[in-house]
């Protein structure tokens, strides 16, 4: 077998694997000039949120679920990594997995709700819970600080602290992770049930789907996935208050989804360039329009109607539609 066959045959992952070594040689652009420390800590950013949203896309697109909280479950990783990190004096890799685990449990939790509501009611009860959640951020001083705000220090690994740019090609390293991990689980058995109860739930429940057990999954590894987003936020920014996770966090995370493209990998990682990297990478350099204030969110808005209207799968399909439109001007028929 040559190397491109192997290739194809272990598509998306080894494309995965080739984004991410790409992605990494970020800090090494940085040193050489080519980038500045600004666009190190804004690519990072978008690597986060791109966790992050890999598990809401898992939730939406997968389990037709919808949360409108992903920015608290955020807040909830941050503060409980800084607890036991820097109260606990714990490493990195174990402060992740309970912080992982707690997130989990809290999704469960949530995903109760969703037995009795859905729809429009669903995402109105997450949005209760997440503002909830930002209260306790704001009165529980003694765990959180309250607007004083907590911090961190970079990740530790048995006594060793990793500077800037080591933690910046781990952000990476978690990314290409959390893309291996989304894509095995939405093509396993438990993926299938869960697109099979997006579909139709009777339909699901008549082929012996236990719809509880799914629907209180999906919560789980959605908001498994905000807390380790909001964990390494923490490791990276190192600086957190309450106001960080607000509403409008949660909206742009689904932004991301609805844009990059719904039960797509990739697409979501587009999704999150193009939210949370566009508007200061190009729009701000614009004249006039970059001295607007607020004008992500209005850039965000209208691209969410542009693609809900012309590109309902997401702008990851654009790359498609181009190819069988060069096929077709070349006369090969459709893709």
């Amino acid at each position: 077998m040559n190397v491109l066959a192997l290739y194809k045959k272990s598509r998306p992952y080894s494309s995965y694997v080739i984004f991410g070594v790409l992605l990494a040689l970020a800090p090494l652009m940085v040193n050489l000039g080519v980038l500045r420390f600004f666009h190190l800590t804004l690519i990072a950013g978008v690597v986060i949120y791109a966790i992050v949203a890999l598990g809401l896309n898992l939730l939406m697109g997968y389990a037709g679920l919808v949360s409108l909280g992903t920015a608290a479950f955020m807040g909830v990783g941050a503060y409980l990594t800084a607890f036991f990190t820097q109260d606990l004096g714990m490493d990195f890799l174990p402060s992740i997995v309970l912080t992982v685990v707690i997130t989990s449990i809290l999704g469960i939790l949530v995903g109760l709700l969703s037995l009795r509501v859905e729809g429009f009611f669903l995402a109105m009860a997450t949005l209760a819970v997440a503002e909830i959640l930002r209260q306790v951020f704001i009165e529980f001083t003694g765990f959180t600080n309250s607007f004083v705000g907590r911090t961190a220090n970079f990740p530790e690994f048995f006594g060793f602290t990793m500077n800037r740019n080591q933690t910046f090609i781990l952000l990476v390293v978690f990314l290409v992770l959390a893309m291996f991990v989304t894509q095995s689980f939405a093509n396993s058995y438990t993926g299938r049930a869960l697109s099979a109860m997006r579909g139709s739930e009777a339909a699901a429940s008549a082929m012996g789907i236990n719809i509880f057990k799914y629907r209180l999954i999906a919560f789980s590894v959605s908001t498994a996935y905000a807390g380790l987003g909001g964990a390494l936020y923490m490791h990276f920014i190192r600086f957190t208050f309450p106001n960080v996770w607000m509403f409008t966090l949660s909206l742009m995370l689904f932004a991301v989804v609805v844009i990059g493209g719904v039960r797509s990998v990739a697409g979501t990682v587009v999704g999150a360039f193009v939210v949370f990297g566009v508007p200061d990478l190009i729009l701000v350099n614009i004249p006039v329009i970059g001295d607007i204030n607020g004008m992500a969110f209005v850039f965000t808005g209208v691209l969410i109607i542009v693609v809900v209207m012309y590109y309902p799968a997401g702008l990851i399909y654009i790359w498609h539609d181009i190819k069988v439109l060069v096929h077709k001007v070349r006369g090969r028929g459709k893709v």
